[in-house]
């Protein structure tokens, strides 16, 4: 009896190649809306932030007014998306350029 050998070949699968995300998509991720109502003032080294209180108007925090630090144009009124609503910016001091 001649000993038969058994070739086993591995099928050739394609690859399955990790997810990966496509170029240009957008991921959100969760926001409070909050309403501006009141202008503090200028902050930042150069007055580039603006120091604004605002009214939370959704979620856990709801109506609880804080103290924020926003970059850009901004007016009475307007509504700023938080990301998070449990860390106050401090309050700016009342010295300014030139008060000894």
């Amino acid at each position: 009896m001649a000993k038969e050998k058994k070739e086993f070949k591995r099928e050739e699968q394609p690859r399955k190649r990790p997810q990966q995300e496509k170029k240009g998509a957008v991921h959100f991720s969760f926001a409070t809306p909050a309403k501006v109502e009141e202008i503090i003032g200028r902050t930042g080294t150069r007055g580039e932030a603006i120091q604004v209180r605002c009214r939370v108007l959704d979620g856990r925090d709801r109506s609880k007014i804080l103290r924020r630090n926003v970059r850009g144009p901004v007016q009475k009124g307007d509504i700023l998306m938080l990301r998070e609503t449990e860390i106050e910016a401090r309050q700016l001091e009342k010295g300014g350029r030139g008060v000894g």
